[in-house]
């Protein structure tokens, strides 16, 4: 039977729930009860079934599509405000809209510093997030913020493959810290994929920086959405002489039509973490928990322990 005397509470959204079960049964502790109640328009209101009152309160939700996820996230932070809860920590694996971290081009928005200011003014007392999709969004918050690392769940897997001529690479110029890292800690040759684009989602271009043949690839990126780009790398890598392509990626985003474009890709895997839900079938579709590891991260924080020692790299 799980321990119901910790000292901390866990909850979760709607769409996030299949997660948040996963790290409740690691932390040895039950879900928090909460209930969603929706009008017939679609609005929806959102209450705690159980006191948190002074307590320390985890709240689960990627802010994936559609903007629900994100609105119940907001909603679930004021009801705990207003609650009384002592400390309210967003666990959000998946930051949505932080593509949108700068202005590109004129007269845009900065989603991602919105959606920032809107959980401040929520209530957050501390954000919890992994692979954000750019590192400067964290100076977006007022709050602390603690930026976990896919590549701790992950590198157990590469070193499994036990792959002969490995070569990191990454899809774009913008997964080049990543790339390198990845290639320092692996000790392992890395080249880079040069893009252009004509309008977002869609890749004009693309050709290699580097030396492939003969060689096994590991392509590298922090999440896909329509894999146009991930399997435009992997065919490019594999006619130009490759043993053998995978990819990782960190959030599995993959609007349609990504899984039949992976499937017709010159692709062997692609391995994601299940910090946003997978329902598709794919053959080549691998998922990774990281489930324990957010549950020893909000140990450790409650702790006011240190979760550098999680990283890797």
């Amino acid at each position: 039977m799980p321990n119901t005397n910790v000292p901390f509470q866990v909850f979760s959204g709607t769409n996030s729930r299949y997660l948040a079960d996963k790290i409740c049964n690691s932390l040895d502790c039950e879900l928090g009860h909460m209930k969603i109640e929706y009008f017939a328009d679609g609005e929806f209101s959102v209450s705690y079934e159980e006191s948190i009152r002074g307590n320390v309160v985890f709240l689960v939700q990627s802010t994936f599509p559609s903007s629900d996820n994100l609105m119940e996230l907001l909603l679930m932070i004021d009801a705990a405000k207003r609650a009384s809860a002592k400390s309210i920590v967003a666990v959000i694996p998946y930051f949505g809209w932080a593509r949108q971290d700068r202005k590109d081009k004129p007269r845009v928005s900065i989603g991602a510093k919105l959606i920032a200011d809107m959980l401040s003014v929520a209530g957050i007392n501390r954000l919890m997030t992994m692979d954000l999709h750019a590192d400067q969004i964290q100076g977006f918050f007022n709050v602390p913020v603690d930026h976990l690392y896919a590549s701790t769940i992950f590198m157990d897997y590469v070193k499994s493959l036990q792959l002969p001529n490995l070569v990191i690479a990454t899809p774009d110029v913008g997964g080049t810290k990543r790339a390198s890292t990845y290639s320092k800690y692996l000790n392992a040759p890395m080249v880079i994929c040069y893009k252009l684009r004509k309008k977002a989602n869609e890749v004009s271009e693309m050709k290699v920086i580097g030396e492939v043949e003969g060689m096994d690839v590991l392509l590298l990126d922090d999440m896909v959405d329509t894999a146009g780009t991930i399997t435009k790398a992997a065919d490019l890598m594999k006619a130009a002489g490759a043993s053998s392509v995978r990819a990782i990626a960190s959030h599995a985003v993959m609007s349609d039509p990504a899984s039949i474009r992976i499937d017709q890709s010159a692709l062997t895997e692609i391995i994601f973490t299940d910090s946003i839900p997978y329902s598709k079938k794919s053959e080549k579709v691998k998922i990774i928990s990281i489930a324990d590891m957010f549950a020893d991260s909000i140990r450790r924080v409650y702790n006011n322990e240190s979760i550098s020692s999680l990283y890797l790299m």
